[in-house]
């Protein structure tokens, strides 16, 4: 496993990906598949997610639109 990095690298794997936006790998997938989530780069062998798109398409999801996400238990707490 590789050190802790000081900041927040640019260039993210799939598994940091998803790590970062707070949800499973296939979660992540899923996302990218359905357009939720921008494609990674290719650098030679690797897919890399640019951090700053992730960020975007994050800020982005559920403004205005219905995800189709049915209320849970903590939703219906907090109305």
């Amino acid at each position: 496993m590789r050190e802790p990095l000081p900041f927040i690298p640019r260039g993210l794997s799939r598994v940091e990906a998803a790590r970062y936006v707070g949800v499973s790998p296939g979660t992540f997938d899923k996302l990218v598949d359905d357009g939720t989530m921008p494609k990674p780069k290719h650098i030679r062998a690797r897919r890399v997610w640019d951090r700053v798109e992730v960020d975007t398409a994050f800020t982005r999801m559920g403004e205005g639109a219905d995800d189709g996400d049915e209320p849970n238990d903590f939703d219906r707490v907090l109305s």
